[in-house]
């Protein structure tokens, strides 16, 4: 019979815990608290990468505040780096961000919830467009960086522009998720002075002019300091810059860089740098327009100047579309709409709270579900608000309105990638809105070919979403599957399978839409819904097309060239010995000859549109979409032209060189001569005008003024 040892006292059972100890420790959190032990949701996983967002998200409210109150932005960053002297070999550094904006400013009451509350923001309930969405982004910047140095924001807001401007340092409770402010006082020092004493500001054209009080009579300065890390390339700020500088042409940024910089990355740079010999001109149909402006790089500062000088399109607020809503959405609306209006009926309530309902229609809802026009929403049970949602999927209603987008518009795009990119050939699509989920979307987009891009490489895609640079995740996101998804061998084009085009050429991509449905809360990438995947690619399928009939027509353009460079190398001594045998004036029979060989390669004069067909005279009126760039080529020199020879004339021993197929004038970069973007500059006095150009083995070389017979 066995008996029971007994247990040694190190091995008790543990005390069992029982509801009321386990409720006991549940508390509430905090979103702060939450975001921050998962500020990699953010898009602070790495120091690179929260430099980049931190700048990211100030500039974007700069330009929405300037924008919603009808001021052309001016911003400028400043990366200051704190630790100059630390070792090559550390992973980050200390660095102060400063971001300052000409907007409106804001009201001193509004300060703490803006830059001290996640989740709060005015955005995020109202269908429009605009930048930010969610509320979380410059406080979430501000809460990473008290969390990595300990040191506050500091916030300076002038909303009217004949009085002090609000200085104030807070710093953001995550317990709480309110802000705690230390320093709160008036001040005359905005912009900061401080800035304009940086020794990076000497490289500007004009340092008195940085950050002047006059072109900042009112707006807003962060100054966030965080642990990070700056290097040039890809996914850096100085990328995501320059794509805010394209997809926001009425924008004017300028980028003061850290003193020191880590080693950049192998990269092909969009900048065009100042000192570049030999700038493309753009041609246009109107002569008054004023010439393409382009980006300035000077070393420790770069500028992105405002190419046009007028705002988007203003937006406005619309209601949910009946298509858009879901069943519980529904009926929260409805419970909603009782409480602001007591004794409101389910007639009223379709037509205030959705639009695309019409009084008849929401007439019809409602005899459909049984009620009456006279029926209170709160009768409303909810077996009949869900026979009304299957109602809403089968009316069929008109799409949502579209005044709610404000796209970037094709000249706007055409304008954009000629100041970023150095390219010979330039197009743009814009599409109708569309739907999905009962949110307007539209698409939009732009492909830059030639000229300096790499021939050898995958096409570069850039993304956008509401003009705002999505710089990571692209695999991920729907604009880059529909870039692999299009057949670019249609247009020329060499393409792996599943892959983006090979060849010189930039993508981009621009979906603009009053709810973007971003793949996480760091928006660095587009969902792919179906709708909008068909869209960006019918978008890419109009710029190809373009693309495909220039290059077909430049191939064209080639050979009759090549044709014609046969003719003129032979038609001299056909002409001699022609003369010579039968008597006939040598020069007459030259011309004759060089007539029909230019009738017969036509072809290689023609001027293309920016459609790709020939151009006689001048662009079309209807020609949109396209910018072709010239690039002058360098002078040539030629020897005198000899009189025409005699038939008795007796042969030389040696004939002179020429330029002729053979040995041809050195080419300029490639490019054809029509656009529609800017007039051409006018010749300064007392210079020789421009000579011609013809196209000789894909390259613009100068025409002289006539054919030699040797």
């Amino acid at each position: 019979m066995s008996t029971l040892l007994p247990i040694p006292p190190t091995m008790t059972t543990k005390k069992r815990a029982t509801a009321e100890s386990m409720a006991a420790r549940q508390r509430d959190i905090s979103v702060s608290e939450f975001f921050a032990k998962n500020r990699h949701l953010l898009g602070f996983d790495s120091p690179r990468k929260a430099l980049l967002t931190a700048v990211k998200e100030a500039v974007d409210n700069s330009l929405d505040a300037c924008e919603e109150a009808g001021i052309l932005p001016d911003v400028t960053v400043v990366i200051e780096d704190l630790q100059p002297d630390r070792p090559a070999s550390a992973k980050s550094s200390r660095f102060r961000i400063t971001v300052v904006d000409n907007g409106p400013g804001i009201v001193r009451q509004q300060v703490e919830n803006v830059f001290g509350r996640l989740l709060y923001g005015s955005k995020f309930h109202r269908l429009k467009m605009s930048r930010g969405q969610q509320g979380i982004g410059i406080s979430a910047a501000g809460m990473y960086g008290l969390i990595t140095t300990g040191k506050p924001m500091l916030i300076q807001t002038r909303p009217k522009p004949r009085k002090p401007a609000h200085h104030i340092e807070l710093a953001m409770n995550t317990k709480t998720n309110r802000a705690e402010v230390t320093i709160d006082e008036e001040t005359d020092d905005f912009p900061l002075a401080r800035l304009r004493e940086l020794p990076q500001v000497r490289s500007l054209e004009n340092p008195a002019a940085f950050l002047s009080a006059d072109d900042y009579p009112t707006g807003t300065s962060v100054t966030i300091e965080l642990e990070g890390k700056y290097q040039r390339g890809r996914g850096s700020v100085d990328e995501f810059l320059e794509l805010t500088a394209i997809a926001n042409p009425h924008a004017r940024v300028t980028f003061i860089r850290p003193t020191r910089t880590t080693e950049d990355e192998e990269d092909t740079p969009l900048l065009r740098r100042r000192a570049q010999p030999a700038a493309p001109t753009a041609k246009a149909a109107t002569p008054d327009a004023p010439p393409p402006v382009l980006t300035q790089d000077l070393g420790p500062t770069v500028v992105f100047p405002r190419a046009i000088g007028e705002l988007p399109p203003e937006t406005q607020e619309i209601q949910p579309h009946p298509r858009g809503v879901e069943l519980g959405t529904l009926l929260q609306m409805l419970k909603d709409f009782e409480a602001s209006n007591k004794g409101g009926t389910l007639y009223h309530f379709l037509q205030d709270r959705f639009c695309r309902v019409s009084p008849a229609t929401a007439g019809e809802f409602c005899s459909k579900i049984r009620l009456t026009s006279r029926t209170r929403a709160a009768d409303v049970e909810p077996p009949q608000v869900e026979a009304l949602f299957k109602q809403f999927q089968e009316a069929r209603l008109a799409p949502p309105p579209t005044d709610c987008l404000a796209p970037i518009g094709v000249q706007q795009l055409l304008k954009g990638m000629f100041k970023g990119v150095r390219a010979e050939f330039y197009a743009a699509s814009s599409r109708s809105p569309e739907v999905y989920r009962g949110r307007p979307f539209l698409i939009e987009a732009a492909i830059a070919f030639g000229g300096d891009l790499p021939a050898d490489e995958p096409a570069r895609v850039i993304r956008f979403a509401n003009r705002v640079p999505l710089l990571f995740q692209q695999s991920a996101c729907s604009s880059f599957k529909a870039v692999a998804e299009t057949n670019w061998r249609n247009y020329d084009l060499q393409q792996p399978r599943g892959s983006a085009p090979v060849g010189p050429l930039v993508i981009m991509l621009h979906m603009a839409s009053v709810w973007v449905p971003f793949t996480s809360e760091s928006k660095e990438a587009i969902a792919d819904y179906d709708e909008i995947r068909r869209e960006m690619k019918l978008a890419l399928m109009e710029c190809g097309r373009k693309l495909g009939a220039y290059l077909k027509k430049r191939a064209r353009m080639r050979r009759e060239g090549q044709r014609r460079d046969v003719f003129q190398k032979y038609i001299g001594e056909i002409a001699k010995a022609a003369g010579a045998i039968t008597g006939t004036d040598a020069k007459r029979l030259y011309d004759a000859l060089l007539e029909q060989a230019r009738a017969k390669t036509a072809v290689a004069d023609l001027e293309l549109d920016d459609e790709g067909r020939a151009l006689r005279d001048e662009a079309p009126d209807d020609a949109e979409g396209v910018l072709i760039v010239d690039t002058p080529a360098p002078p040539t020199t030629t020897a005198p032209e000899p009189p025409p020879p005699q038939p008795d004339a007796k042969p030389q021993g040696r004939r002179p060189s020429t330029p002729n197929a053979a040995n041809p004038p050195k080419p300029s970069t490639p490019g054809a001569k029509p656009s529609r973007l800017s007039a051409p500059p006018a010749a300064a006095p007392g210079k020789a005008p421009k000579p011609k150009m013809r196209l000789v083995d894909g390259k613009l070389v100068p025409i002289d003024d006539g054919p030699r017979l040797f």
